[in-house]
């Protein structure tokens, strides 16, 4: 394990997730491969994890994406290594008012692979989502004011993607798409992997309308993961934190996925002005990922938390979105048998404590001592 500025508080042996996210005593992890569906981990003594309750997936299918809110959890259902007995995915959402006991109440199914990422509140859910006629996984907003009968409200995608309606798209294969939407306020933040970014206006939920874009691939080829809007100015600015995704075990990549801050306060003409890279000295050049990954999905101060693969955890100060500065880390030891870490998510409950998931195995509990 190497850290600095935090504290390690507790372990857990676990499989590898893809997200895991907190409310009150429970930690709930999406795993990344089956037959580990969705667990929920009682974390009350952080010092002692322990699972309380498991959600079991059939070979075909994986739900690596957990949102909850209140007594609602919602999961994606998706196509795993393109396994043709895949019946069809999309969200699934269950009553949790029992953390111990989660039950499923819906299946709002979707098309194609299914459903890849989302953020959801009290009211809305915005998947990415594959859908008939269209290329590639496309924004839908859906309706939980019923959970047990989500609606459909509207959808937004790229021009070119919808090839039912004549539109013709000016790339080729499937990689211009909705990779993952973030809302604050009445907009969407719309990461599209190889298509850049977008802010979208989503005053009227009815009509999505696309403000501005930006978009850097090419020249540069590392897709876009996360946009990540900073919900208050600095420096008499608005902001947005754009995280790449290292997406290759094998190759090198120069650079390596990284963190781009993006100016945002005119939204019809974002501008990147800054990125940040962790030194790559030290760090296994083939055969691991190492690259940047996924985001606490919040800012309340000037620290951004960001996965970084084999780089472990990277606490960034952007009180200066000009110069962002590293000022902690954490890697932690690879378990499993794997020969290093993959960390792949954060997320931060009430007390402050970090919940770090390695993609492979394993959940640490950590403590920022400059927060």
């Amino acid at each position: 394990m190497e850290a600095q500025g935090v504290k390690h508080i507790g372990h857990l042996d676990i499989a590898g997730g893809g997200q895991v996210v907190v409310q009150g005593d429970y930690a709930f992890v999406g795993h990344l491969r089956p037959p580990h569906g969705t667990s929920v981990v009682d974390v009350a003594d952080p010092r002692r994890p322990r699972i309380v309750a498991e959600l079991q997936l059939p070979l075909h299918t994986h739900s690596h994406k957990v949102r909850v809110c209140r007594d609602l959890m919602a999961i994606n259902s998706e196509c795993f290594q393109d396994n043709k007995a895949f019946p069809g995915g999309g969200l699934k959402l269950y009553d949790i008012s029992r953390p111990t006991a989660p039950r499923e109440i819906a299946f709002f199914r979707t098309e194609g692979r299914g459903v890849h990422r989302f953020d959801m509140d009290e009211r809305y859910a915005y998947i990415s989502t594959e859908a008939e006629g269209y290329i590639g996984a496309i924004t839908m907003i859906v309706d939980l004011r019923d959970p047990g009968r989500p609606q459909e409200v509207s959808r937004w995608w790229l021009p070119g993607q919808w090839r039912a309606g004549g539109e013709q798209p000016t790339w080729s294969g499937r990689e211009h798409r909705t990779h993952h939407p973030l809302r604050l306020g009445d907009r969407l933040y719309v990461s599209c992997s190889m298509g850049g970014m977008a802010i979208v206006d989503i005053s009227d939920l009815q009509r999505p309308t696309t403000l501005g874009r930006l978009s850097w691939t090419p020249p540069y080829q590392n897709p876009v993961h996360t946009v990540l809007p900073v919900p208050f100015s600095i420096r008499g600015r608005r902001w947005a934190v754009v995280v790449e995704e290292d997406v290759t075990e094998d190759v090198w990549e120069d650079p390596p996925a990284c963190v781009w801050m993006i100016d945002v306060t005119d939204e019809r003409h974002p501008v990147s002005v800054a990125t940040f890279q962790v030194p790559e000295d030290g760090f296994p050049q083939k055969g691991k990922r190492f690259g940047a990954h996924q985001p606490r999905e919040k800012v309340d101060d000037q620290h951004i938390y960001v996965t970084w693969f084999s780089a472990g955890l990277r606490i960034v100060d952007i009180s200066n979105p000009y110069q962002p500065r590293e000022v902690g880390y954490f890697i932690p030891d690879p378990v499993g048998g794997h020969p290093m870490a993959q960390t792949n998510d954060v997320s931060m409950d009430g007390r402050g404590l970090l919940y770090v998931i390695d993609r492979h195995n394993g959940l640490d509990i950590i403590e920022f001592a400059g927060r």
